[in-house]
């Protein structure tokens, strides 16, 4: 029998390939706090492995499976494939091979219909191989082609362990939600290291583009989480609430009962306007106990997002909280609330909007920064989602805030309000000020606090949520609080069965 063609060949080539990169690397990995990419995965899956491709690319060249894990497993009891860097093996970069087994799971995972996760510790593409993999058709840039092919598609998750710099901080970027690693994770198009020898910019790999910079300041990442362990149970748990590609609808399971806290929702939700609370309060207390998955937590905290259940059925939440900044819209959490609506309606997951705004920010600062082009965004998300869509008023419900936030004139499938709502063009102040404000001026200073005061109130007790139901049907129902859940699980339970119609064309042309 030719050498290489016995069983013990392929079994010492096997072990060798499993066992990844030895040596220093792999001590310096360890050391670090991180669990090795074939560990990482066995927390990943439900019971090991359904196949792997490609492990034994590049064993004649010492480099263990070419420093990626390509595989397919379950998780939560569906298969999802997985494409997995082994930072042990030369940093886990992208060399020839491990480009072609890439490429090839993210084909599978398109073609099959699976969602695909993104286990990522790389240094990025090999430098010595750029003759061959950079500017052909065949190079390094068709993970990032596949990644936009396959978005809204398939669910795309990255989980970042380590390094992504460069082009390959652009897997993170594309994909759906993206979990790091704090003190760990980092992604930047420029290392510190050349930041400082070409713009003399002296940082840290932290300050650069550390996990905890990319969760609360640039908003590319999504999740922070304090290791490893924590990074695989975040994403097995965000996937649970999608479905497996577009085509399908996501599971629904057994409900459970809110948490049954201090106050009732009556009580949560301060009747004055400008008394603030925490929303989280309000979707605890309506939401299946323990289910609510937030999104990007730390950026943009005056907007809530996060999927959740409501009567077993997976809902996006996108809600005004008036503890960060009044809950007022400004470009990030604009642009924070219309990313996580088009991946709900992408993979047709219902969307709850829990309304309390004043509307956008105004001043000189924020229109140089574009909020009027980044709320377009927002408004561009709200009128062409088709999934099912309820809008409760809660409170405030005020100018092009109201309309971004799913108002009556962007046709969602029900308006609800709570007998707290407040709908009006602008608030007392804004109006009294609009109004009257020549009034104002002509009147000695004395007198001018109690006649602001007194039109406040008599502007304030004409905005009336009874009335506006009544008169122009701008809500379907006013509802008391403590029946508030019970009447959004009926109605999305309801609203799922029809099918959503979209219009015919191209694309649309967003704001960006």
């Amino acid at each position: 029998m030719a050498y290489g063609r016995n069983s013990e060949e392929l079994q010492r080539r096997r072990q060798v390939a499993l066992a990844g990169g030895q040596g220093k690397s792999r001590e310096r990995h360890l050391a670090a706090g991180k669990l090795l990419v074939r560990q990482r995965l066995e927390l990943l899956f439900d019971d090991g492995f359904e196949f792997e491709d490609g492990l034994l690319a590049a064993s004649e060249t010492g480099l263990p499976a070419d420093g990626i894990v390509t595989c397919v497993g379950k998780v939560n009891g569906r298969d999802i494939a997985v494409i997995a860097n082994d930072a042990t093996v030369k940093a886990g970069t992208w060399g020839r091979q491990a480009l072609l087994k890439f490429n090839r799971m993210q084909d599978l995972a398109r073609d099959m219909g699976l969602p695909l996760l993104f286990l990522v510790d790389s240094a990025g593409a090999r430098i010595d191989e750029q003759k061959t993999l950079f500017l052909g058709r065949n190079g390094w840039g068709n993970i990032w082609y596949n990644q936009v092919q396959a978005s809204g598609v398939i669910p795309q998750v990255c989980v970042l362990f380590g390094p992504s710099p460069a082009g390959a901080a652009y897997v993170p970027a594309l994909c759906d939600l993206t979990i790091m690693v704090d003190k760990q994770a980092s992604a930047y198009l420029g290392s510190p290291r050349m930041a400082k020898m070409t713009i003399f910019e002296d940082v840290t790999d932290e300050q650069m583009g550390g996990a905890r910079l990319h969760t609360s300041v640039s908003g590319v990442g999504d999740v922070l989480v304090k290791d490893d362990a924590e990074g695989i149970e975040m994403a097995r748990r965000y996937l649970s609430y999608l479905p497996p590609n577009w085509t399908e609808k996501p599971e629904t399971v057994t409900p459970v009962a809110p948490v049954v806290g201090d106050k009732p929702i009556g009580e949560i939700v301060p009747h004055h306007q400008n008394v603030a609370y925490d929303v989280h309060e309000l979707i605890d207390a309506l939401v299946d106990e323990g289910s609510f998955f937030e999104v990007k937590a730390n950026f943009a905290k005056e907007m809530t997002t996060g999927l959740a259940r409501l009567g077993g059925l997976s809902v996006g939440i996108v809600a005004n909280n008036s503890k960060h900044k009044g809950g007022v819209l400004f470009n990030d959490s604009s642009d924070k609330a219309a990313r996580f609506i088009w991946m709900c309606n992408a993979f047709n997951i219902p969307l709850l909007f829990l309304q309390d705004i004043s509307g956008y920010m105004i001043g000189s600062s924020v229109e140089k920064a574009g909020i009027i082009r980044h709320g377009a965004k927002l408004l561009s998300a709200v009128c062409e989602a088709t999934v099912p869509r309820i809008c409760v008023l809660v409170r405030k419900a005020y100018g092009g805030g109201y309309l971004a936030m799913s108002g009556a004139p962007t046709h969602p499938d029900a308006m609800l309000a709570l007998p707290t709502a407040m709908p009006a063009l602008v608030g007392p102040e804004a109006a009294v000020n609009a109004i009257h404000y020549n009034q104002i001026m002509e009147l000695p200073e004395a007198e001018r606090a109690a006649f602001v005061a007194a039109k406040r109130d008599e502007y304030a007790a004409d905005i009336d949520v009874y009335k506006a139901a009544a008169d122009t049907f701008a809500a379907e129902d006013v509802v008391a609080p403590e029946l508030l859940r019970d009447d959004l699980v009926k109605r999305f339970r309801i609203y799922s069965r029809r099918n959503a119609s979209t219009i015919q064309r191209r694309s649309a042309v967003h704001p960006v």
